[in-house]
């Protein structure tokens, strides 16, 4: 009975060793979960074998109980009728042949009690081995529970596994063009863009000087013409020209 009883204790022991092992030499999550679950389904293939196996022993003792049951009471019906034929003959005065049915009867009572006795041997064991296959039948259940959260839980963890390698190619991704970034491209080509402003800016106040300069060139020389005409009318003896009414030659 013992050993019957630890089978799925063997059973989740070599489980628990196989998932031990995936999980140290792990590389691949879902692979490894995968595998998980084709380790434990598996196993529960082997401890239903184990189950059906025990089971069959059990109908098999049961059988036994059975036509042990049914040959005690074939016995005693013998018996009881080996002692009315016994008697009947008895009363007819041939006490010779009913003596004859009184040795068959107590041949009959003899195997009724040997049969009995083998079933009430029988009845323990029967009973302990029901109760082993009904834990049997329950850790079966159970294990087959545990699979499926395994399976429920194989695919949450891939499906948050996938999320998190999306999530990781995103942020990759905005990483690679993040235009805050001094070093980006994008920023390169802003300060490219800048300078060149600011060239043509400066191009443009040099030119802005130099029409400034012509046009007070030109104001430097605008007097040239009155300075001659004043110079040949004081050649000439003439006063020089007055402007706003003062006279030039007081000075």
């Amino acid at each position: 009975m013992a050993e019957k009883q630890s089978i799925l204790g063997r059973i989740t022991q070599l489980t628990k060793a196989n998932i031990n092992s995936l999980l140290d030499r792990a590389e691949d999550p879902q692979k490894m979960l995968d595998q998980m679950v084709r380790d434990y389904t598996n196993s529960i293939a082997e401890a239903q074998e184990a189950v059906a196996t025990t089971i069959g022993n059990l109908r098999l003792a049961q059988n036994d109980y059975n036509e042990d049951v049914n040959a005690a009471k074939q016995w005693g019906q013998k018996a009881a009728a080996a002692v009315s034929e016994a008697q009947r003959l008895r009363a007819a005065g041939n006490e010779d042949a009913a003596a004859k049915f009184d040795n068959l009867a107590k041949v009959a009572l003899t195997k009724q009690i040997e049969y009995e006795n083998e079933v009430k041997q029988e009845e323990p064991v029967l009973a302990s081995q029901q109760e082993v296959v009904d834990k049997l039948k329950t850790g079966l259940a159970q294990m087959n529970d545990k699979l499926t959260d395994l399976k429920r839980k194989r695919d949450e963890l891939v499906a948050r596994q996938r999320t998190a390698q999306a999530q990781s190619k995103v942020q990759d991704a905005i990483s690679s063009i993040n235009i805050m970034d001094p070093t980006s491209e994008i920023s390169r080509y802003e300060d490219q863009i800048k300078r060149q402003e600011a060239m043509a800016q400066g191009k443009a106040e040099i030119a802005a000087a130099s029409l400034e300069q012509q046009f007070a060139a030109l104001e430097d020389h605008s007097n040239d013409a009155e300075v001659e005409a004043r110079l040949a009318a004081l050649q000439a003896g003439n006063k020089p020209a007055q402007i706003e009414g003062k006279d030039f030659t007081s000075y």
